[in-house]
């Protein structure tokens, strides 16, 4: 691959990630909206601000941290989020491969569990303590580095693959 090149992914949702997300959506929109029904909240006031506001916090919360997709450029991985980028060094990449199931008997440690992505700290038998920018169960590809592991989701695995393998190690280029 040449260097600069820049290489796309999309990060299409998958079957779980849209019914979690409607339902996550809709239980905290129903717990919002019934500070309007209960007589003792029908009165805007402190405590009908303490019932209704959080639950529109934590969904206006979980919506920057949205998969969008990925790019592979010049020895990074950039994931872009609804607001931001998060960049990750490909530097030191030991293996990058397709791996069904990835994330089967996952334990969340710290993040979103399907609020419009499965994103954050994970712990699994199989792959420890990981990062995960995962969208689609379906489609898991597992990155590993000595002292780390991510797993991420994208609409094609395989190219993904196919183009971290081609990608030319930056270290080979501040060399010349």
């Amino acid at each position: 691959m040449i260097p600069n090149m820049k290489k796309m992914f999309a990060a299409s949702w998958g079957t779980g990630l849209k019914w979690s997300s409607v339902l996550v959506t809709l239980v905290l929109a129903g717990v919002s909206a019934s500070g309007f029904l209960w007589p003792g909240f029908r009165q805007p006031g402190f405590g009908f601000w303490l019932h209704a506001l959080p639950p529109v916090l934590i969904l206006a919360g979980a919506l920057p941290f949205v998969v969008r997709g990925f790019t592979i450029q010049n020895g990074v991985l950039l994931v872009h989020r609804l607001l931001w980028d998060t960049t990750i060094p490909l530097a030191g990449l030991q293996s990058a491969e397709v791996v069904p199931h990835a994330m089967s008997g996952s334990l969340r440690t710290l993040g979103n569990g399907g609020a419009f992505s499965f994103t954050g700290r994970y712990w699994s038998k199989s792959l420890g303590h990981y990062r995960a920018f995962v969208n689609d169960w379906k489609r898991p590809v597992v990155l590993r580095w000595p002292e780390r592991t991510i797993v991420l989701s994208c609409d094609d695995p395989e190219a993904f693959v196919a183009a971290l393998r081609q990608m030319e190690s930056p270290a080979a280029h501040d060399e010349g």
